[in-house]
């Protein structure tokens, strides 16, 4: 398993498992890796990632941005950005376990925003994650 592979099953989760999550988008939560189609409203799915090497001496660690992508079919901001808060909050400074062979040493949300969705029936709000996972 590679480090983004790692880190998106930790984020994943770990979303599921948080009570301010589950609030917003049910329990279960509908967080999805892709959202299928036909997707019940509101969900959260992951989005663009990329990772880069930031090896250090002897310590193997690396940075990853990842995007969340939170929709609603509410005509408003209120129930967008209360997901995304909910969001933001639950993995901005935390620390959950990933699978073996990672141990994640930094989380930080970068930051949050919200538009209206392409098809005029949506708002998509955006969160933004920074994460720094190491090799053990």
């Amino acid at each position: 398993m590679s480090a983004d592979k790692a880190l998106q099953a930790g984020i994943l989760a770990h979303l599921a498992a948080d009570t301010g999550v589950q609030e917003q988008l049910g329990h279960p939560p509908r967080i999805h890796d892709r959202a299928p189609a036909g997707a019940a409203y509101p969900y959260v799915a992951l989005g663009r990632g990329e990772s880069r090497p930031l090896d250090g001496d002897n310590t193997a660690l690396s940075e990853h941005r990842l995007t969340l992508h939170v929709w609603t079919r509410r005509h408003d901001y209120g129930q967008v950005k209360s997901i995304t808060g909910a969001v933001a909050a639950a993995l901005h400074n935390a620390q959950f376990t990933l699978p073996d062979g990672y141990c994640l040493v930094l989380c930080r949300c970068v930051y949050t925003d919200h538009f209206e969705g392409a098809d005029e029936r949506a708002v998509h709000g955006l969160v933004r994650i920074r994460a720094l996972v190491q090799t053990v």
